[in-house]
């Protein structure tokens, strides 16, 4: 997973395309120019949503796979089913 650092700037980067697209909004943008930075923000979340869960695949539920504990195995694979599920929703 990309350090702290690098996931913060991300999400700057982020609020900065949002804080954009308010201007845009106050300044009358075209609707479809607004909708345009809307959905490369969209993009954006969804890239460090992806780096996020790579991180966790590689890390936490690596570990709780290999684990002894079945208890602990069955959760990390329900908590991502969950997630799945929740997302397939929206």
């Amino acid at each position: 997973m990309e350090n702290k650092q690098q996931l913060r700037n991300r999400l700057r980067s982020i609020e900065g395309h949002v804080r954009g697209i308010e201007r845009m909004i106050d300044e009358d943008a075209y609707c479809v120019d607004i909708i345009k930075q809307a959905l490369a923000v969209q993009r954006a979340l969804e890239t460090f949503n992806k780096i996020v869960l790579e991180g966790h695949l590689e890390g936490c539920v690596t570990t709780a796979i290999r684990s002894e504990d079945s208890g602990e195995r069955e959760r990390v694979i329900s908590e991502l089913l969950q997630l799945f599920e929740t997302h397939s929703k929206l």
